[in-house]
C-alpha cells in the first residue's frame, strides 16, 4: 500500500469539508448510509466488505478516515462475502456492548488490513473547539454549577456507553443523550415543565465518553445544535475542549450570539 488517503463518507457536512481539504483523497460510501459525497464515491455493500478492502488495496490506500454520522444499515447474512463471514462473529459480539465497543472493533478490522485509521481532527486543523472559546453571555455561578453537575453525570455513565450529552438545571438532570441522539434529547428538554427547573434555565454539556477512541464518532456541534439548545430554553452549551468538532464555526458562533446563549469550552477532569 501507499500513503494515499481514503474518506469513508457517511452523513453530514464533515465528509465534504474533508474532501475539499484533501482533493486527492478517494471517496467510498456504504450502501444504505446516506452521504453528501455519494456522487463522487465508490459504493460498497457492508455485506461485501471484502470488496471494499480489495478496492482500497488496488487503489494504493494507506490511510483512511471515517467521516460523518454513521447509521447502522441492516445486514443480510445470506449476502455475506468470505471476509464478512470471517469477521461477523466478532461484529455480532461487539454490537450489544455499545457504540464504543462496536467502533473499536471497526477500527481494528480496518487496521488489520494494514490501513492507518485517522481522525477527522488529524486532517483538518482547527476542526475542534479549543479551550477558552467563548461567545454569548457570561455564565452565572448557578450555570457553572449546573455545568459541573452535568459533566459529573457524563463521567459516571461513561462506562455504560450511553451517550455524550447531558442537560441540567438547578442541579436537576433534565435528560441524557441516548441512542436517539442530541436533537431528540433537546426536543425532550424543551418540554420539561418550568417548575422542574427551579427557576433556572440550565445548560447542555457535550463531551466524549471516558476513554473513547476519538478517531470515530467524536462529538459534533454546529448551527443546528445551537438552535436546539436555544429552543430548549437552556442558557448555553459547554463542550469538552479539543474533543468536540465544530461544523461551520462562523455560523455556529454567530447563531449563539444571535440567540443569546453562551458557547464555552473547557477541560473536564
Amino acid at each position: 500500500m501507499t500513503d494515499r488517503l481514503a474518506i469513508l463518507a457517511c452523513g453530514g457536512a464533515l465528509p465534504v469539508l474533508l474532501a475539499q481539504a484533501h482533493p486527492d483523497a478517494l471517496h467510498y460510501t456504504l450502501r444504505g448510509v446516506p452521504s453528501e459525497l455519494s456522487g463522487s464515491a465508490q459504493e460498497f455493500a457492508l455485506e461485501k466488505i471484502g470488496s471494499l478492502f480489495a478496492a482500497m488495496k488496488e487503489a494504493g490506500i494507506g490511510r483512511m478516515v471515517f467521516a460523518g454520522s454513521l447509521s447502522r444499515p441492516a445486514l443480510n447474512p445470506a449476502k455475506f462475502d468470505a471476509e464478512m463471514t470471517r469477521i461477523a462473529p466478532g461484529l455480532m459480539a461487539a454490537i450489544p456492548q455499545g457504540d464504543d465497543a462496536l467502533l473499536r472493533f471497526v477500527i481494528a478490522t480496518f487496521e488489520a488490513q494494514g490501513l492507518t485509521v485517522l481522525g477527522a481532527h488529524d486532517l483538518l486543523p482547527g476542526l475542534t473547539v479549543e479551550q477558552g472559546l467563548a461567545v454569548g453571555p457570561v455564565p452565572s455561578e448557578a450555570e457553572l454549577a449546573d455545568t459541573a453537575r452535568a459533566a459529573h453525570i457524563l463521567s459516571e455513565i461513561s462506562a455504560l456507553d450511553i451517550g455524550q450529552g447531558c442537560a441540567v438545571a438547578a442541579g436537576q438532570c433534565l435528560g441524557i443523550e441516548t441512542v436517539q441522539g442530541t436533537d431528540a434529547l433537546l426536543a425532550y428538554v424543551a418540554q420539561v415543565a418550568p417548575e422542574l427547573r427551579r427557576g433556572q434555565r440550565g445548560v447542555y454539556v457535550k463531551a466524549p465518553k471516558a476513554g473513547q477512541d476519538l478517531r470515530i464518532d467524536m462529538p459534533t456541534i454546529g448551527p443546528s445544535t445551537i438552535a436546539a439548545v436555544a429552543d430548549a430554553g437552556l442558557a448555553g452549551l459547554v463542550v469538552a475542549a479539543n474533543q468536540v468538532v465544530i461544523i461551520d464555526r462562523d455560523a455556529t458562533l454567530a447563531l449563539a450570539k444571535e440567540r443569546g446563549i453562551f458557547l464555552i469550552s473547557q477541560i473536564f477532569a
